[in-house]
């Protein structure tokens, strides 16, 4: 047994892919911010099925707690084979013209910088120039990076596209240490971040507009992270897999 590192696992995408990781074997780091009822209950859930975890609360904004996140991933007795960079945040819909710094900067600091530290950290222990036996890590992007989220969430596709870069440039970067590095591209799904954007019911708004003509689940998500993470997608790095419903 490895341990896989989900953040951002107390809802969404990240509780999905928490689950689907504990029934696929895994020891699953269940990394919350500030819901620890949330993700204790995602964690009992996992083990009514079966799996394996422990909750563990960082906030990855602040890089003295990824290193005290890392520092409980060390004292593990099973090494890390997997990460999943899910947390991730947008503000209240609003156009460039309305953007302010601070927001620009707490957008950014959750969604690019806290990947690249978390990564920093992983390849440190999966390497094998440090000693480590590989392993995947999968960042959880957002169809927003190529489409820019025009009069909504700029700020945050702006984030996603550099998390795009990040997963390419890693990618090639690990290879020859045993990592695989790819992402998903999320498009509407059913998750409260639309609430917390300022429209709970925006994907009924605009799901007609789709090939698909509806949303997406969080499961559907997480099965495509899985699989990346998995054996079977053992020749992929460096890819994107888009769950936009063919938008």
């Amino acid at each position: 047994m490895q341990t896989a590192l989900v953040t951002g696992a107390s809802r969404g995408i990240g509780r999905a892919t928490a689950l689907q990781l504990a029934r696929e074997g895994w020891f699953v780091l269940v990394h919350y911010h500030v819901n620890a009822a949330k993700a204790e209950a995602v964690l009992a859930e996992l083990q009514c099925a079966g799996g394996s975890g422990q909750v563990v609360q960082a906030d990855l904004s602040d890089e003295h707690q990824i290193m005290a996140l890392f520092a409980v991933i060390d004292a593990l007795p099973l090494r890390l084979g997997a990460v999943v960079n899910n947390a991730g945040t947008l503000y209240q819909q609003t156009t460039v013209e309305h953007l302010t710094v601070e927001r620009i900067n707490q957008v950014f600091a959750l969604n690019v910088t806290a990947p690249f530290v978390i990564c920093r950290e992983a390849v440190k222990r999966m390497a094998k120039k440090y000693g480590g036996e590989g392993g995947a890590i999968v960042n959880v992007s957002s169809a927003a990076s190529r489409l820019g989220a025009p009069g909504e969430y700029v700020d945050y596709a702006a984030s996603k596209g550099a998390l795009d870069s990040l997963t390419i440039g890693l990618s090639k970067e690990v290879a020859s240490q045993g990592i695989r590095v790819n992402a998903v591209r999320p498009g509407l799904i059913h998750t409260d971040i639309h609430a917390q954007g300022g429209e709970p019911n925006r994907i009924a708004r605009v799901q007609h507009a789709l090939p698909l003509q509806r949303g997406g689940q969080p499961e559907e998500v997480a099965a495509a992270i899985a699989w990346l993470i998995s054996d079977n997608a053992s020749y992929c790095s460096g890819s994107f897999i888009d769950l936009a419903g063919g938008l």
